[in-house]
């Protein structure tokens, strides 16, 4: 996956403000509805979490935490449902342990309060640009580690096929090859659904020294 282009028309996307009871959004809705997105509320009062966010995507939604509320002992937890999408914490109080929290809510960017208008285009930019940068590195970790375990099943296939057929390990390596093509999956793919189809076969092959 490529870099992400940045984002800088937000029109179309819904955020959801996530506030706590009797604080007042008006501007701030406002703002965002004038920058194109349509805006839900959800209102919390004491120690309402966690909260039920199913159902959001990355490329449409966007949420706004109020900092200032009641985090539970487990700050992850407040959005343990939530799928990954752009986070923007609101901050009032610039405690460390509020800041500590809104980063483990996953905000990746922040909106001083009192809210002014024209500060809103700006973290709406860098929050939800930051969150695409980190999704793909994200992804583009979990691929290189999906790659680097798929490693052992290749290992493992080359050794039962030199065990098997007495064939060295170039030779084991580019018959891998060729029948993964022809069945059309990737290497790594290929050699795991070989070791996995007859995990009862012992794939290390003996050393012998002489004596």
């Amino acid at each position: 996956m490529t870099s992400p282009g940045l984002i800088q028309n937000f029109r179309g996307m819904q955020a959801l403000l996530v506030t706590a009871s009797g604080t007042d959004t008006g501007l701030l809705a406002a703002t965002l509805m004038k920058l194109g997105l349509t805006v839900a509320s959800v209102r919390l009062a004491g120690e309402a979490f966690p909260l039920d966010l199913t159902g959001l995507e990355a490329e449409r939604h966007l949420v706004i935490v109020d900092g200032d509320l009641p985090m539970p002992n487990s700050p992850a937890s407040v959005v343990s449902d939530l799928p990954p999408v752009p986070v923007l914490g609101l901050v009032g109080v610039e405690a460390p342990s509020r800041l500590k929290g809104l980063l483990q809510l996953g905000a990746t960017g922040l909106l001083r309060k009192p809210i002014h208008g024209a500060s809103v285009y700006a973290a709406l930019y860098l929050a939800v640009n930051a969150y695409g940068r980190r999704r793909v590195l994200e992804e583009r970790l979990a691929r290189h580690e999906k790659r680097r375990l798929g490693r052992r099943y290749l290992v493992k296939a080359i050794l039962r096929l030199m065990q098997e057929h007495g064939l060295d390990d170039d030779a084991a390596f580019e018959t891998l090859r060729r029948d993964a093509m022809r069945a059309r999956q990737p290497l790594e793919e290929h050699c795991e659904a070989l070791v996995r189809a007859r995990p009862d076969v012992p794939t290390p092959l003996r050393r012998h020294t002489r004596t």
